[in-house]
């Protein structure tokens, strides 16, 4: 990809740097205060405080898990939400985001992990969690992800995963067509739609997580 930006290169994928750059991120809808804070604390450990509770999850596995301590600090990882009875893009959001572990995969990078988190925890269990990553072909370092409903919306909130709109919030098949990928001790993130080419998603991925 010589001689092409890499702003220039998102944009042609139809993707973009997560909420227009990290200062943006970590500075949203912040008071004097809290900026002063943000002014002396480490901008790795202001993502962390701000993006990444460090809730206990369980795996389709039945392990538990912390969120930021055991499935983000020191990796680079994709992140997008989904439910197992979803009647919309979950499906072909799983299905391309298959096809772009494999490339990764064939190219070599098995340090990139997957996670897919479902936004209802109290219908999907580990074993449905489970079956759905079986019967979707995921391959390993692939987790899905359950807990309390509480820390899901949390989670969801701290990712940006929101529409302004509260009627449109309030329905979970909304949040579910996009995915967040990134390298956290770079602090390098990104947002792009799930069902984008997933040989764009896959060329990204080697840009933003190297």
């Amino acid at each position: 990809m010589v001689g092409i930006t890499r702003r220039a290169w998102l944009a042609t994928c139809g993707l973009a740097p997560l909420a227009g750059g990290l200062a943006a991120w970590i500075t949203n809808n912040k008071g004097p205060e809290q900026r002063r804070g943000w002014q002396t604390t480490e901008p790795r450990e202001l993502v962390r405080q701000r993006h990444f509770p460090n809730v206990e999850l369980i795996t389709q596995e039945g392990r538990k898990v912390l969120y930021y301590d055991d499935l983000i600090k020191d990796k680079k990882v994709v992140l997008n939400l989904m439910y197992v009875k979803c009647r919309g893009i979950c499906v072909p959001v799983t299905a391309n985001l298959v096809r772009v572990q494999k490339l990764l995969r064939e190219h070599g990078r098995n340090d990139i992990f997957f996670y897919s988190i479902t936004l209802k925890p109290e219908e999907d269990t580990p074993e449905a969690l489970k079956q759905y990553a079986e019967a979707h072909g995921v391959g390993p370092g692939w987790w899905f992800l359950t807990g309390k409903p509480a820390d899901i919306e949390l989670i969801r909130r701290r990712l940006r995963f929101v529409d302004l709109d509260p009627v449109v919030d309030a329905d979970k098949s909304s949040h579910i067509g996009m995915i967040r990928f990134g390298n956290e001790p770079m602090l390098r993130w990104v947002a792009c739609p799930g069902q984008a080419n997933p040989e764009h998603i896959f060329k990204t991925m080697l840009w933003e997580l190297t």
